[in-house]
């Protein structure tokens, strides 16, 4: 029978009751959800809160008890737990799933043509606005239109359609992002690194593997496949060469969020040092265009880093000291600025943490809107947060149709 719950509890205290209850130390337990056993500490001294509703199923089924044993009496919203749907999402759906079995009619697009079109893509997912509406408006004809030029062209261009599509199929991969469709996300991916490999460009092949690493990390994929994958993929660089050089810092970035992902403090900020030497050979100015590798980019994920090591206190002096305008996407300066109030949440700043929230909605709207974090924690600041900006989080999560 399930254990009788106290609803004086908190959903930390639950989560340490239950761990001891199955008998597993930290370090047994951070296994066995793949995480580090400074996550299940923060988790169980309530630094880091509820976790989403996978997560809190897989913490039930390793403990070997209830969800509401977890949860006690707190309810779990569809509005915080479920993902915001973006109005376009059947139609990028469409493009994703329809099989043309023969030609279409008409010439093919050259690949000049195409890459030029892949170029305006990624300048409307970096600007300011309504991003992934802009985008999603492009993406199915441009996806149908680079499949067809790699089915009818031949040799270099055929080669050059397909490293246009790899990047229309990156750019579909970020739409999805935070969208009720995960196995889309993981067939993009997988579809990306099929045209890269198929055009045998090891640049394509570099940025393929950035965004699978992004994948793989969501899905809790193995740390060890996140790190060859990069690892392989850089190994084809040459740094010499700055549009090599930027790459291969993506990917030794993409190594550093793994380790730190897992706990491995050690090596995650080894591969971070790596980055931010590629990011200093390449100028303190510079940004690759689509790419955003650069300086600040890799000034941010350190924040990032120090989050996912559990580490809220250098997290908020990492925060603190950031400086997004050598960031030249709207799209990436707010999703940075989420991950600050992440940081000053976790401190129980919420006056910060509301503020940073505001100005991250200021920057991008929809980056805001579909971010599992602020679904998250926008109702607990309208009712729970600092009285002075109580009104603010509830204007800002009526603005998200979040339910308060």
């Amino acid at each position: 029978m399930p254990e009788q719950r106290d609803a004086n509890t908190t959903f930390a205290q639950r989560v340490r009751l239950a761990r001891d209850r199955a008998g597993l130390t930290r370090p047994v337990a951070a296994g066995l959800v793949g995480r580090s056993a400074e996550w299940v500490k923060g988790v169980e001294t309530g630094a880091i809160g509820m976790p989403r509703l996978p997560m809190l199923i897989r913490l039930a089924t390793i403990y070997e008890c209830d969800l509401g044993d977890l949860t006690g009496d707190e309810r779990i919203s569809a509005a915080t737990y479920t993902k915001a749907t973006h109005t376009d999402l059947p139609s990028i759906k469409r493009a994703l799933t329809t099989y043309r079995l023969t030609p279409a009619d008409g010439e093919p697009e050259s690949a000049e043509v195409l890459h030029a079109r892949v170029r305006s893509a990624w300048k409307l997912w970096h600007g300011s606005g309504g991003h992934r509406s802009r985008v999603a408006a492009l993406l199915p004809d441009l996806l149908a239109d680079t499949q067809h030029s790699a089915r009818v062209l031949d040799g270099v261009e055929r080669r050059r359609a397909l490293v246009a599509q790899a990047q229309a199929y990156h750019l579909t991969q970020l739409f999805l992002a935070f969208q009720p469709e995960p196995e889309l996300i993981m067939l993009t991916g997988d579809r990306s690194m099929a045209a890269a490999q198929d055009a045998d460009s090891p640049r394509a092949m570099a940025g393929a593997a950035w965004y699978m690493n992004h994948v793989y990390r969501d899905a809790s994929e193995a740390a060890d496949a996140r790190v060859e994958l990069a690892e392989q993929a850089a190994s084809l660089l040459r740094q010499e060469d700055p549009e090599d050089l930027a790459r291969w810092g993506l990917l030794q970035l993409a190594v550093a969020l793994s380790f730190a992902k897992i706990g491995k403090a050690g090596l995650a900020w080894r591969y971070w040092d790596l980055a931010q030497d590629a990011s200093r050979r390449l100028g303190n100015e510079y940004a690759h265009p689509w790419l955003i590798f650069g300086k600040g980019l890799v000034d941010a994920y350190a924040l990032t880093i120090h989050l996912d090591l559990v580490q809220p206190g250098k997290a908020v002096e990492a925060a603190a000291s950031l400086d997004l305008s050598a960031v030249p996407s709207a799209t990436r300066r707010s999703f940075h600025m989420i991950e600050a109030a992440r940081a000053y949440g976790m401190q129980d700043e919420g006056v910060a943490a509301v503020a940073l929230l505001q100005k991250a909605h200021k920057t991008s709207p929809e980056t805001v809107r579909f971010n599992m974090h602020t679904r998250m924690v926008l109702p607990e600041l309208a009712k729970a947060g600092p009285r002075m900006v109580r009104e603010d989080a509830r204007e800002l999560a009526l603005a998200l149709s979040i339910s308060t």
